[in-house]
């Protein structure tokens, strides 16, 4: 490829909207510009990335036995019904209607399509195991799509589906997907993580999430370094910090805490640990024909609620909000601030995280404005939580799993995920198959993700310095790019770049020659702001010494080798990325 015959067209500054740095320099780079919120042009550069994205997860798929074909992007609503997802999805699925007023969506996964296609294509035990995949444009009607095409409403996915006649079979498909996304992220160049995550609005009963490390990541990985433990903060055991409650010491004590509506402040004006506080949150549970059901969650003062794991509990488990303000005064006869599980009003449900159950001498609200009760204790001034559970979010330092260190906290971008869904879909839809016994089962089932644009991005968050770029070498839009210095004055810098660029190409490098006559300084930082991993200068004044300069973009200095032996060098170089 040729510079002057490719369309490379950076920015010297980013637009304003450009919010992180991967988005920042992809505009600036010159990979993609902008459509509308959230939809993006893939320019030819970043077209590259994306293919090679594509071409790796292929031959991993490939060879882990899947087989590729492609599903529509526009969906009928009528699969989506028969899931249950039309109406649980919620507003991130775009509805549309044709011109017969027939319901429609743009797909933001393709669970529906494939459960359907195994339904009318399988019928026996014999055509299974077999998992389907294909790399399609989604569409996720994001109510605020930021940072570029890390959360846009358009983007491409690869997703498979496994299906088995058993949950056995399924656990095996589901451990081959594993093994080939390690591999398909490894090859990548890529620095991650596969934690243990909950499955949310897919389903399912088991899940690994595939997370890029980057400080501007969204999701908090929860991981021991002793040990292989790591797991999403929404998912992370958060264990009890109190071997064994000890008995009541201080009196219960009505204290006046005018103003101090937050743990924070009850704890600065009591002069006390902010860990001797409770916390304490009330939802609501709407009943069919009857009152609405009001928990309240007690957690340490300085822990914060894990709504995931709420939405796990018993009676919770099918949705809940938190409570009004009217609720709240009715069950506690107090505003919020001042709220606490001794002596309510009307009798609530009460859930207790490990750690406050185990607590003594606390302190929390005395349901009337501008007081908290110190001295609290369970069984001698309220009875014993209805139920004790895991309500936090793990912090850093919390005991690890093994019980032999403690866990840490890292930011990370979720690139890939794999699920277990059992029957979720094929119970749904009626997919089944005949067993050896000529007997109907339904098919155990498996999905698989993996954001091929999502992935540019994480990336480049996690490769880039001051000037730009700093592509690992499987994804880089070309591997190496050829500078020559005086290219419309020079023959010999003509000549020898053509011949390094030839014979880079016949060693089956990805090589770009820049022909365009640029001014070393602009050529330059075009290309350090592009990131190729390799740069080659031909000028005059190295060729009359015989060599060329070749510097990898990681490093600050050239190295002069001679001429003769630069394709060599090159390739024993790019080898090493």
């Amino acid at each position: 490829m040729r510079a002057s015959a490719f369309h490379i067209s950076t920015l010297k500054e980013a637009p304003n909207d450009a919010e992180i740095t991967s988005h920042q320099l992809m505009m600036r780079a010159g990979l993609i510009r902008k459509l509308a919120g959230g939809i993006y042009n893939y320019m030819p550069l970043g077209l590259r990335v994306i293919r090679k994205i594509e071409n790796i997860i292929r031959e991993e798929m490939n060879a882990a036995g899947a087989l590729e074909l492609l599903m529509p992007v526009v969906q009928p609503a009528e699969l989506w019904v028969e899931s249950g997802r039309w109406e649980q999805y919620g507003p991130e699925l775009l509805r549309m209607k044709d011109r017969h007023g027939r319901d429609f969506v743009l797909q933001p996964t393709s669970e529906e399509v494939i459960t359907d296609i195994a339904r009318n294509e399988i019928q026996s035990w014999r055509q299974l195991p077999v998992n389907f995949y294909h790399i399609q444009t989604k569409f996720r009607d994001e109510r605020r799509p930021r940072f570029g095409v890390m959360r846009g409403r358009e983007f491409t996915m690869k997703d498979a589906y496994s299906f088995d006649r058993d949950v056995v079979g399924a656990q095996k498909s589901y451990q081959i997907m594993f093994d080939a996304y390690m591999k398909i992220f490894e090859r990548m160049g890529l620095t991650f993580r596969a934690v243990s995550a909950d499955t949310g609005s897919i389903g399912g009963s088991q899940s690994h999430e595939f997370q890029v490390i980057a400080d501007i990541g969204e999701d908090l990985i929860v991981y021991d370094p002793a040990s292989d433990y790591a797991a999403n903060i929404e998912l992370a055991v958060a264990p009890c910090l109190i071997e064994q409650r000890s008995a009541p010491v201080a009196p219960m004590t009505l204290e006046p805490t005018p103003g101090a509506a937050k743990c924070e402040a009850v704890a600065q004006l009591l002069g006390v640990p902010l860990a001797q506080t409770i916390k304490s949150i009330v939802l609501a549970t709407d009943l069919k024909d009857k009152p609405s059901q009001i928990w309240l969650l007690l957690l340490r003062g300085d822990h914060e609620l894990n709504e995931i794991k709420t939405g796990k509990i018993p009676g919770l488990n099918h949705g809940f909000r938190f409570a009004t303000e009217t609720e709240i005064v009715e069950h506690f006869g107090c505003k919020p601030g001042y709220l606490g599980p001794v002596n309510t009003k009307l009798p609530v449900k009460v859930i207790a995280d490990h750690t406050v159950a185990k607590m003594h001498d606390f302190i929390c609200g005395a349901n009337q404005e501008n007081a908290h009760l110190s001295g609290v204790n369970w069984v001698r001034d309220l009875p014993e939580a209805d139920l004790v559970t895991d309500l936090r979010n793990v912090v850093a330092g919390d005991r690890a799993p093994s019980g032999n260190g403690q866990l840490a906290i890292q930011r990370g971008i979720e690139v890939g995920h794999v699920f277990y869904l059992g029957t979720k879909y094929s119970e749904a839809m009626k997919a089944t198959f005949l067993d050896e016994t000529g007997k109907p089962a339904l098919m155990e089932m498996g999905c698989y993700g993996i954001g091929v644009t999502r992935l540019v991005g994480a990336t480049i968050e996690q490769n880039h310095d001051a000037k730009g770029i700093v592509w690992p070498r499987a994804l880089a839009p070309f591997e190496v790019v050829i500078c020559g210095v005086g290219w419309g004055k020079s023959e010999e810098v003509r000549t020898a770049c053509e011949s390094i660029y030839t014979a880079l190409k016949a060693q089956g490098v990805d090589v770009i020659l820049d022909d365009r006559d640029l001014r070393p300084g602009i050529m330059f930082a075009e290309w350090e702001l592009i990131g190729p991993p390799i740069r080659i200068t031909v000028g005059d004044r190295g060729l009359k010494d015989g060599v060329v300069e070749l510097l990898c973009r990681t490093e600050t200095d050239a190295a002069r080798v001679a001429l003769a032996d630069c394709v060599a060098q090159t390739i024993a170089r790019l080898s090493q990325i």
